[in-house]
């Protein structure tokens, strides 16, 4: 199972309503309320200036204008607001309203931050983690994480637990790393909770616990978390601490693939292949593995190559089959290399080439794919795209032999007149 620890994009605070610190109460202002703000901010009240941003940054009661948002907090930031010199910086780090500069982003951050603003001491730290506007330094990320997460900043807490989990800026540590997983988790964190999960999952700073994994798993995944979603759905395929269930498989399966999980479309695409949990349904499967093919599954590449070659849930193509292999095949995949092989070795879908057969058998060759050290070794014996050589053809059939295919020993045992 591909456990991954992952920490959320919210690292950079981007919600609207986050970034400019405006309440419910704003949101039913009229236009009177603007213009009695806005004579308050002329006058040069801070938080007026701030609140006549962050309208015209959200759209409140006025035309969206970032460029205007943007003079405001400035003058509020100017007068040492904190909550403005955070907006600030967020406009400049998001280049809206004025350029992209990460160097003016960090430096408003860090105004902000020294006044203990939560927001801007995690956006700091990951400005610090990334090398953006500042030398890349992951002490001084761990630093500015520690500050908010220790005020119970739930991104904080996040990205400092995955620097604990990485080694980086600080010495590695699950056990701390999970300290602060713990912490977002317990103010409800989808992505805390999951990467407790993970760590349950893969005995990282605790014993190894599946029902514990799950548990967490199921938090996260109620709360929409896609990574979540398919982890579940992955350990109920498998049975690891439940009971197997491809039906519930399925549905979390659905839910994660619903989100654009590649992973999980590809999985799905699987059950309906194979009907497991559903009623076998080609349509469906070759539906959903496209969309996993089309974000670079190599798997999934290559199943649709396989459906299109066979014509199940799909028009049987062979020049679409050969499109599907070839992407896999880039990737590694050693049953596309072969099968690429085959289909420029027939001429299927493809003007017939030797040369190209030869290249993608010997690819996956390489990787110890039998059938294909078989066909390089009969490209090599008959002379076929390659000078013939029964030498390089015998070695490769012993190759196969060796890994479990008859075919190699009978043409290896041909060659060398003995068994092998």
């Amino acid at each position: 199972m591909d456990f991954r620890m992952k920490v959320s994009m919210k690292k950079i605070i981007m919600g609207v309503m986050a970034c400019f610190g405006l309440g419910q109460a704003a949101l039913a202002e009229s236009i009177p309320d603007f213009k009695n703000m806005l004579r308050a901010a002329e006058q040069g009240d801070p938080e007026a200036q701030l609140s006549i941003g962050a309208m015209y940054a959200n759209g409140q009661g006025i035309s969206q204008d970032n460029r205007l948002a943007v003079q405001w907090f400035r003058k509020a930031a100017e007068q040492e607001n904190a909550k403005a010199q955070f907006n600030l910086g967020v406009m400049y780090q998001l280049g809206q309203g004025v350029g992209q500069d990460y160097v003016q982003a960090a430096e408003w951050y860090r105004k902000a931050a020294e006044q203990g603003d939560t927001g801007a001491q995690n956006n700091l730290g990951m400005l610090y983690q990334n090398g953006q506007g500042v030398s890349q330094d992951y002490a001084q990320a761990a630093e500015w994480f520690y500050r908010a997460a220790n005020q119970e900043n739930t991104d904080a807490q996040l990205n400092l637990g995955m620097l604990y989990a990485n080694g980086q800026g600080v010495s590695k540590d699950y056990e701390q790393a999970l300290k602060w997983f713990r912490r977002a988790a317990g103010h409800g964190d989808a992505v805390g909770q999951y990467n407790l999960g993970v760590a349950y999952a893969n005995g990282e700073g605790v014993h190894q616990d599946y029902i514990q994994a799950i548990g967490w798993y199921r938090k996260a995944a109620e709360q929409g978390n896609a990574d979540a979603q398919y982890n579940l759905g992955d350990m109920y395929a498998s049975g690891e601490g439940v009971r197997q269930d491809y039906v519930e498989a399925i549905e979390w399966y659905r839910k994660a693939a619903e989100q654009g999980d590649a992973k999980a479309q590809f999985n799905l695409g699987v059950m309906y292949l194979q009907g497991q949990g559903v009623r076998q349904d080609y349509v469906q499967a070759a539906q959903w593995l496209r969309k996993a093919a089309e974000q670079g599954n190599a798997k999934a590449q290559y199943n649709l190559g396989v459906m299109y070659a066979n014509g199940q849930g799909v028009y049987k193509d062979d020049a679409q089959a050969v499109r599907w292999y070839h992407k896999a095949a880039e990737q590694d995949v050693a049953q596309a290399q072969f099968n690429l092989g085959i289909m420029y070795d027939q001429g299927k879908g493809v003007r017939q080439d030797d040369v190209q057969a030869v290249h993608w058998y010997r690819k996956a060759a390489e990787q110890g794919y039998a059938e294909a050290q078989y066909n390089f070794g009969v490209m090599y014996a008959n002379g076929e795209g390659v000078r013939q050589n029964y030498k390089i053809a015998k070695e490769w059939f012993g190759k196969a032999c060796q890994n479990g295919l008859q075919q190699g020993c009978e043409a290896y045992r041909h060659l060398d007149g003995t068994e092998f």
